[in-house]
């Protein structure tokens, strides 16, 4: 049997995810963020969502969209607050969505650890700070440390540029960013992609995230870009 990981509609791509679910979004700020996912999700209608993000969202598209839906109940970022952040920072100070602050180098590490099998970790960053109340504390080398957790999801959410059907990806340039350990950290992945590529056409070398790390695939050919659906006043319908 042949392997294809392509699905043909977002019913098909996410019939999996459910209420309660923990689920990870690709992207920096406004760089490879899977709008299309996200908005399929909102037509889903799964609910009582935990997002894991570099970012709350912008505007009312994408993540902003589906956390204006009422779709997710906590939000574990770097940064909560944004120049074009609208929905999260309405609900959070309606005290209707929680939040969880995590420095981004720490949760790009507490993500990779989950996907190396890496329970925890310690670092210094934090230390003496709000964010390092109830944490374990260690001491190395004279210099106080506070253990953080792995971070893993039920889901990823994911945009690359290139896949063949086994889910080979490659992304394009920072677009990459927090993607490929995202895939490696959640039990299943989901992949928007803006090309379909023979595998004889994926250059081995050229690949970032190898297809064992991914469930499914969908086109996406023409993919909104976030930053012009906030400046041309794009919202989810």
């Amino acid at each position: 049997m042949q392997i294809n990981k392509i699905k043909k509609d977002m019913t098909e791509i996410l019939s999996d995810v459910f209420d309660g679910a923990t689920i990870m979004v690709g992207g920096f700020g406004e760089a490879g963020s899977p709008i299309e996912l996200l908005h399929g999700l909102i037509d889903n209608g799964a609910k009582d969502l935990t997002i894991i993000a570099n970012n709350s969202g912008n505007g009312k598209v994408g993540l902003g969209a589906l956390i204006g839906q009422r779709q997710v109940k906590k939000v574990i970022c770097s940064f909560a607050r944004s120049a074009k952040g609208i929905t999260f920072p309405e609900l959070y100070n309606k005290g209707e969505i929680e939040l969880e602050v995590v420095p981004q180098g720490t949760l790009a590490e507490r993500i990779r650890a989950a996907g190396s099998g890496i329970p925890g970790f310690y670092t210094a960053t934090g230390v003496g700070t709000p964010l390092a109340e109830g944490k374990e504390e260690k001491v190395f080398n004279g210099k106080k440390y506070i253990l953080e957790k792995a971070l893993k999801a039920d889901f990823a959410f994911v945009k690359a540029e290139s896949a063949d059907r086994y889910g080979n990806l490659t992304y394009n340039k920072t677009a990459r960013n927090f993607n490929p350990i995202m895939c490696m950290a959640a039990k299943t992945s989901l992949v928007q992609v803006k090309r379909i590529l023979e595998p004889s056409e994926m250059n081995p070398e050229h690949v970032i995230t190898p297809g064992i790390f991914v469930q499914k695939l969908i086109q996406v050919e023409n993919p909104i870009i976030e930053t012009n659906a906030i400046d041309e006043g794009v919202t989810y319908p």
